[in-house]
């Protein structure tokens, strides 16, 4: 028995490996790798033309100076929570059906904070000066406004960041030496050796990278609530109608980790199907995937409930307006398209036929995706084209270089996602081995 159980671990360890050293469909991975460079392209025009005009070619003006820019700078981060949930806090509960899963959620997330993090730089109009934030040390008699959002921005993105890439990066260290040991070529050898950092295996090693794994596990977690808890003080410390509700941090964190799981759900379904990984990424944690994103969205659904209770029960005449004018105003898709698309098809995975179903499982992610962007945009621009002052109304359209910033967003995500998948192991092969010793079970329940 232990000898097929040793095979069996080598057969899986195999089948991860070969692919950054023999990948399976090249010609598919040359199609969106091309189509994620065309949208980097828009990113680079978008962000020239930005930098030589100013922010005066967006559509952002008074009463809406927070516009497309600041709702999918919050839409990318609440995107990278679900990657810190899946890892970090299943590694601490120890539960195995993560290891499926771990490796591609957490280089989601890691990409997905790049992109958050660069909406706040460019959003400032002279994004060189962006230092200016940072509590660097007071030579040039400029210091931090710390009243400001951007400063807390600044900490933010940047522990979570920080943190992000540490515990991506040691996660992977034992399987960039195992591609490093299998690799052929030489030029592979070197690559992988160097940045597995002189791994042998040894209990030496395997008892410090444990600690360090866990302890960043431990110190991330965290940062999932607190980083977007941040965001929502964004919101609160304006006084701005419909901004100034308590629900909104737990509203925010199970928002974000609802849009996130989504994008974990869509990238498990395409990759299990692209790279022929059936026997890993299986039925199992696609309803497990599935029951965590109806979970979510049942939380985020009770927000939406709580916000408008507060609203009327509140009695403030302004903020029954907005909700009044989120209902039927000039912005009232964005608040119906987050409504719909958020909950309507999330019904279908109360059944379990649906949630193991992968075609089902991407469509319900890919709705719950633009329906949590429809969201954010409804928050900003519904409470500020109606502010207080009758005097200061006005609607808010964004401009073409707005979208084309947002497409090439995607782009500076896909990029160097598509290149993750490529060269890199996309699954934690030590750890499935490790989940199929102790369970004797591919699902690793």
């Amino acid at each position: 028995m232990s000898g097929k159980i040793r095979d069996r671990d080598a057969a899986a360890a195999e089948r991860i490996t070969r692919i950054p050293l023999k990948y399976p469909a090249p010609r598919a991975w040359w199609i969106c790798f091309a189509f994620s460079l065309l949208l980097l392209l828009s990113f680079a025009v978008s962000a020239t033309v930005l930098l030589i005009s100013g922010v005066g070619v967006w559509g952002n003006n008074i009463p809406v100076n927070w516009g497309l820019a600041i709702a999918n700078y919050i839409w990318f981060l609440g995107i990278g929570h679900a990657g810190t949930l899946i890892s970090a806090m299943l590694l601490l509960l120890g539960a195995h059906w993560r290891n499926s899963l771990n490796r591609f959620a957490e280089a989601m997330t890691l990409f997905a904070v790049i992109c958050a993090g660069l909406y706040p730089i460019l959003h400032l109009g002279r994004p060189w000066f962006f230092y200016w934030i940072a509590p660097y040390p007071n030579t040039m008699t400029i210091s931090p406004q710390f009243k400001s959002p951007l400063s807390w921005d600044f900490f933010a993105v940047l522990t979570y960041l920080t943190v992000s890439i540490l515990f991506w990066y040691i996660g992977i260290i034992p399987d960039l030496a195992a591609v490093r040991d299998r690799a052929r070529r030489r030029w592979q050898q070197v690559i992988y050796g160097l940045a597995a950092l002189g791994w042998r295996g040894s209990a030496r090693h395997w008892a410090r990278w444990n600690q360090a794994y866990r302890l960043t596990a431990a110190i991330a977690v965290p940062l999932v609530v607190s980083v977007h808890s941040e965001i929502s003080l964004l919101f609160a410390a304006g006084p701005i109608p419909g901004w100034t509700s308590t629900v909104f941090p737990p509203y925010f964190v199970l928002g974000a980790a609802f849009s996130g799981f989504a994008v974990v759900a869509m990238i498990a379904v395409v990759l299990r199907h692209a790279l022929g990984l059936g026997m890993l990424v299986t039925n199992r944690h696609l309803d497990l995937l599935g029951r965590f994103l109806l979970a979510t969205g049942l939380m985020t659904a009770y927000g939406y409930v709580a916000e408008v209770f507060d609203s009327l029960y509140g009695g403030e005449l302004q903020d029954v307006g907005t909700l009044m004018d989120r209902l039927a105003g000039a912005y009232a898709f964005s608040y119906w398209g987050a409504v719909i698309l958020n909950f309507l098809p999330l019904q279908l995975l109360w059944f379990e036929s649906v949630r193991r179903q992968p075609p089902m499982l991407f469509l319900i992610g890919l709705s719950v995706t633009v329906g949590m962007w429809f969201e954010r945009y409804m928050l900003l621009t519904t409470s500020l084209y109606r502010d207080y002052l009758v005097s200061s109304w006005g609607q808010y359209h964004p401009s073409v270089w707005e979208w084309g910033l947002y497409a090439g967003m995607l782009g500076v995500f896909l990029t160097p996602f598509l290149l993750f998948v490529r060269f890199l192991p996309v699954i934690s092969t030590f750890e499935v081995e490790e989940a199929l010793r102790e369970t004797g079970d591919l699902r690793h329940a």
